[in-house]
């Protein structure tokens, strides 16, 4: 058999398209505005409305629902795209990309048929939470609780923290506790699909009882709006249970910690995506900074670091290669995703720092990108599940594997 280099090609002509296409995207229309809004902290309106144009809220929702129908692993490349640019772009995709795959695996038809539509298009988003003020990964531990009332609907009560998108989503896919009693606690638990008022701080109306407070101050990740949301008598139907109530009541664990394993997925991809401008930064950095005469490019200790940072980069897109094709061949792959999360969002760190050493005290100063790129890179080692959290589930999958 004769072996050309197509066979070591990672795209197919139709994935090599699209990417190229986002990149074009990231360099006229990204990167030339992130550092503005960076400074600002301003939510990107013009660039989310271009992504809505090119249809990258429906990349993986079915041609049906009026998406592109594009699998797991063609998205996890358009995400490294968008994250080369600026990975508060790729985030607002990622929640709205969890909740539609919330909706196509657990949703009823009638769910998927009232939200999927209006999804793909971007003419609404999503959001989804966990987590809680006095928790992170312990997720067994939440406290937002819905009760079922004499009318049949639900009132949840209880208060969340950390969600992206909170603010201007349509949506919010909302794991609370509807049995306190069960053991373990896991199986108490349900996804709501709780509407919302996009924009709105205080909820009315028929969303009455939903408060967003004024978004959360972050290092890095700005633009991208991280709030908590405040539940306080809010009233979901009971046909709002993802799945509908017959088959999704107390089972809302189960099917977010499915959607975190494409979740991780995507931060992977953000590591790849930030540690592949930060690579160009630094490589090009060193080719016109001279010191003692020659560019620093020729100084051996900085070609030994560029080595490490381009290896390190090709190794971490071929992880998450394999964890998106394992997906898209109906494999479960919690532990390639948990892999690709925990390796990527390190190399993209390490890359990050590394390119920072390489401009030397220029990196500290706000006229160079790199400086934004240090303060967005350690969100990645916390969202989606801490590099602890990932070491934890890699190392109990990896022993009962391997049980002797």
């Amino acid at each position: 058999m004769t072996t050309t280099a197509t066979h070591f090609l990672d795209k197919t002509d139709e994935q090599q398209a699209i990417t190229e296409m986002v990149r074009q995207f990231v360099d006229e229309q990204v990167l030339p505005v992130a550092e503005k809004h960076d400074h600002e902290d301003s939510f990107p309106d013009e660039v989310v409305e271009q992504m809505n144009e090119l249809g990258l809220f429906g990349v993986t929702i079915p041609e049906e629902y009026g998406g592109m129908g594009l699998d797991l692993t063609t998205y996890a490349m358009i995400v490294e795209e968008l994250s080369r640019g600026w990975i508060s772009v790729a985030g607002i995709v990622n929640t709205h990309f969890i909740g539609s795959y919330l909706l196509m695996k657990f949703g009823s038809d009638e769910q998927k048929d009232k939200y999927l539509p209006r999804m793909a298009t971007g003419e609404i988003r999503a959001a989804f939470s966990m987590s809680e003020p006095e928790l992170g990964s312990d997720v067994q531990a939440i406290k937002t609780a819905a009760t079922k009332t004499a009318d049949g609907d639900y009132e949840i009560n209880g208060q969340k923290m950390w969600v992206t998108n909170g603010l201007r989503s349509a949506l919010v896919f909302l794991l609370v506790k509807t049995d306190p009693e069960a053991s373990p606690p896991f199986k108490g638990m349900t996804c709501f699909i709780t509407e919302k008022e996009p924009g709105a701080h205080e909820n009315t109306g028929d969303y009455a009882g939903l408060t967003v407070p004024p978004q959360l101050k972050k290092m890095g990740y700005k633009g991208v709006e991280s709030t908590e949301l405040v539940y306080d008598g809010y009233r979901c139907p009971a046909e709002n249970i993802l799945g509908g109530e017959e088959v999704g009541l107390n089972t809302g664990f189960i099917q977010m910690m499915d959607a975190l394993e494409v979740g991780r997925v995507n931060v992977a991809a953000r590591g790849v995506g930030i540690a592949q401008r930060a690579f160009e930064l630094g490589i090009k950095y060193a080719q016109e900074r001279k010191t003692f005469g020659k560019p620093i490019a020729q100084h051996q200790a900085i070609q030994f670091k560029l080595a490490d940072m381009g290896t390190k980069l090709e190794a971490a897109h071929l992880r998450v290669l394999k964890a998106t094709r394992l997906k898209d061949a109906g494999v479960r792959s919690e532990v390639e995703a948990g892999m690709a999360k925990l390796f990527a969002s390190e190399v993209g760190k390490e890359v990050v720092e590394d390119a920072f050493r390489i401009h030397g005290g220029y990196g500290y100063s706000k006229e160079y990108e790199i400086e934004r790129l240090y303060r967005d890179a350690p969100l990645l080692l916390i969202g989606e599940g801490t590099s602890e959290i990932q070491r934890m589930v890699i190392g109990r999958k990896l022993i009962e594997k391997h049980k002797i």
